[in-house]
């Protein structure tokens, strides 16, 4: 997450210009993650307002995957074990956390729509301002249900939350973004590095989804790093001096989403009035153009020095 924060321009003074009442559960910004659940990492320790486990009714947060446990170390992990290394981009945000996907990170669609309309019931009461769904879907069977899916996701959207779903992994061919992140309404984030990786083959840039969408021409949205994100692992162990195992690296549009996620979390610390409609045209308007085709950049690279700076 370091080399992130700096190739987004997430630098320590943007960050602490967002604060302002943040150190406050009562004024933190609530996310709401839909994944594989959340690990016991102390870089996440005491955020986690709320967990619901929709795949086996567990009461207390858990993560047998990780994948859940590393996306939100991406949107706001403290970076407590690695000296603020491999913090994440909003390391102060409160967390609201829905299990819906499995150890290998397999869901159904029943489980996805129950852990949305939980978000929207529990929205006011724990304060969430922004929905991540690290989720790629691939084929689709039932399309009735798909689309009661997508509906209740543009209900969340509607709702004033700002939903920030994945573009996928299914590219380079057009059209191959998860349908949940084909919505006209939602934040799509595609996977791209801008070149740190010169010359490096299976990048991921080279599987991320790409639009256009049939729903809208102009997806993804922007796109964020997400080729060796590292971030929080799930398999962290506390040891006689210190931590072992505290971090892991992963790629892919799961990694990239979480990024945008904290950016709009900092953007809401700081601007707290403004609509999530608001939110998604500064995040588009601000994004680096890395002068590649729209279908896979959208807007371009999300650039949150540029985000914040942004006279309001």
């Amino acid at each position: 997450m370091f080399r992130v924060r700096q190739q987004i321009g997430c630098t320590d003074d943007v960050m602490e210009s967002c604060r302002g009442r943040g150190l406050s559960r009562e004024n933190a910004i609530g996310v709401a993650i839909l994944d594989t659940g959340i690990g016991n990492h102390p870089d996440l320790a005491g955020r986690v307002d709320a967990f619901c486990d929709f795949l086996y009714g567990e009461k207390k947060a858990y993560d047998d995957s990780g994948h859940g446990t590393h996306v939100a170390g991406c949107i706001g992990g403290s970076g407590k074990v690695s000296g603020e290394m491999y913090k994440g981009i909003c390391p102060w945000c409160r967390m609201i956390v829905g299990k819906v996907l499995d150890r290998n990170g397999d869901g159904n669609m029943d489980d996805m729509y129950r852990g949305v309309e939980w978000v929207l019931r529990n929205k006011e009461e724990y304060r969430i301002r922004i929905l991540n769904i690290s989720i790629g879907i691939g084929h689709i069977e039932n399309e009735k249900r798909m689309q009661e899916l997508l509906d209740i996701v543009d209900d969340a959207w509607d709702s004033g939350i700002v939903v920030v779903c994945a573009a996928g992994n299914m590219g380079p061919d057009p059209m191959t973004l998860s349908p949940l992140g084909s919505s006209k309404k939602v934040i799509t984030v595609g996977c791209h590095d801008g070149g740190f990786y010169s010359g490096r083959s299976s990048l991921c840039e080279s599987y991320s989804g790409r639009g256009p969408s049939p729903y809208a021409v102009k997806k993804p949205d922007v796109v964020a790093p997400g080729t060796d994100i590292i971030s929080c692992n799930v398999a962290c162990r506390s040891v006689f001096r210190g931590y072992r195992n505290a971090y892991v690296k992963k790629s892919g549009t799961s990694m990239a989403t979480p990024i945008v996620s904290g950016a709009a979390a900092l953007l809401l610390q700081k601007y707290p009035e403004l609509s999530n409609e608001q939110v998604k045209r500064k995040i588009n308007y601000s994004a680096t153009d890395l002068h590649e085709p729209w279908t896979k950049q959208g807007w371009g690279m999300i650039n949150i020095g540029k985000l914040i700076k942004i006279v309001y």
